[in-house]
């Protein structure tokens, strides 16, 4: 092999390859870094991840509805209740069983038995409104208040009148704890019928009501203190 060694003012020490490299093949271009994508939710390759599914004419699908509230699931299944659609009742307080507020999610439970019994038994064919009241009478002594107010209520759509069914659903609030409504009702009950006011008197369903000072001067408005 020939050999062709270079005068000594030619020969040129250099630094490193690279340095080599470009004297031999001129200046090295830099290379531009790339810069990466963002990954959207539309072109980010997950495994196992559903592609966007599209609408009509290739549109984006709408986004998916939030359900109902608890709150909005148990007002609902009231309304099915007083209509005396018991199964889609159900449904809602089952529903709402499952919320967070537990003092709703308990309530929602027994309505929801209420509507089971209901539906395993779904009690005598009731006409007139003296005999939605006397049904309710015989399911306040036995504490199914929630149905008793549903007959009374039925027997006050015919007459908005009757005092004797204001006075009796005044009873069912005053025993289930709701003051207020019991109040008011008794209240019409004696605007119509003054001796409602010497009965309540003495009726021990309003027990839960004697502490209150509105109650009080309902029931004696002769006195002072």
């Amino acid at each position: 092999m020939l050999h062709h060694p270079l005068h000594a003012k030619h020969r040129v020490w250099y630094k490193s390859l690279t340095d080599f490299s470009r004297r031999l093949l001129g200046p090295v271009m830099p290379v531009k870094k790339k810069t990466p994508m963002p990954k959207s939710a539309e072109t980010r390759n997950v495994p196992g991840a559903s592609p966007p599914q599209e609408g009509k004419n290739g549109q984006a699908a709408p986004p998916h509805e939030a359900g109902p509230t608890q709150m909005q699931s148990f007002e609902e299944g009231m309304r099915l209740f007083h209509a005396r659609q018991f199964r889609p009742a159900r449904e809602s307080f089952l529903r709402a069983v499952g919320g967070p507020d537990r003092a709703v999610a308990h309530r929602a439970g027994l309505h929801a038995r209420i509507c089971e019994q209901r539906l395993e038994f779904p009690g005598p064919a009731l006409n007139t409104p003296e005999e939605h009241y006397n049904y309710a009478i015989t399911l306040i002594n036995s504490r199914d208040l929630a149905t008793a107010q549903m007959h009374l209520r039925a027997a006050l759509q015919a007459d908005a009148t009757a005092d004797h069914v204001l006075y009796a659903l005044a009873a069912c609030h005053s025993l289930g704890g709701d003051l207020q409504a019991a109040y008011e009702n008794l209240k019409r009950a004696i605007d119509l019928q003054p001796r409602n006011r010497l009965a309540a008197r003495q009726d021990p369903d309003f027990a839960a009501m004697a502490g209150q000072p509105a109650f009080h001067r309902l029931l004696y408005p002769d006195k002072k203190n």
